[in-house]
């Protein structure tokens, strides 16, 4: 009897992993979909001329990075601020204004900060067509985000570091230019890609 009740409850632990890897899967897929519908939308707001943004020494010496807003470019209701592009791992995305738990399923958002005050903070779902490959980047890869006006800034990998998903003042802290990450498969811990603009 014992036997029996153990086995089926082992089958049902089964299917239940079946059903979540399977809803998981799916909602992967249509996050990729919606993205590259996003990502078209947001690129044909942009410029068509893109300019590269001015590196941090060839300003004048009076001359912080400017505390301005981004700019946004609306799309079915949403805001987003621009693209964000990883060649090593052929990924273009949009990135959202501001990251909510809906907003993520389509596109990475906005966690903190700006490119013009260098303190861009990027979250996105770990989905393989999202961030789920970041812990594979390397020092000295390059990152572009062009923004909604299509200035492009570009980053080069400085370090990936894995963070507590609680240590919320670590991933403030630092003189870092862009930060990108997203949470791991049990969403215990962070995977953080610090970048540096050059």
């Amino acid at each position: 009897m014992l036997a029996t009740a153990l086995m089926l409850l082992g089958l049902m632990l089964l299917v239940g992993s079946g059903g979540l890897t399977f809803y998981n899967l799916r909602e992967a897929e249509l996050s990729k979909t919606a993205a590259e519908e996003i990502l078209s939308a947001v690129v044909e707001q942009q410029p068509g001329e893109k300019v590269r943004a001015i590196p941090p020494s060839a300003l004048p010496v009076e001359g912080e990075p400017q505390n301005q807003e981004m700019q946004t470019i609306e799309i079915e209701g949403r805001e987003y601020i621009g693209t964000l592009e990883i060649p090593a791992q052929g990924l273009t995305l949009p990135v959202l204004s501001q990251w909510d738990y809906d907003g993520l399923k389509l596109a990475p958002g906005r966690y903190l900060g700006s490119v013009f005050t260098d303190d861009l903070i990027i979250a996105g779902h770990n989905y393989p067509r999202h961030f789920g490959n970041l812990k594979l980047l390397l020092p000295g890869e390059v990152v572009t985000f062009t923004d909604a006006d299509g200035t492009v800034w570009n980053y080069e990998v400085d370090q990936i570091e894995m963070l507590e998903g609680t240590a919320v003042e670590a991933m403030e802290q630092g003189e870092w230019d862009l930060t990108l990450f997203t949470c791991t498969l049990g969403g215990v811990n962070r995977v953080t890609v610090r970048c540096v603009r050059v």
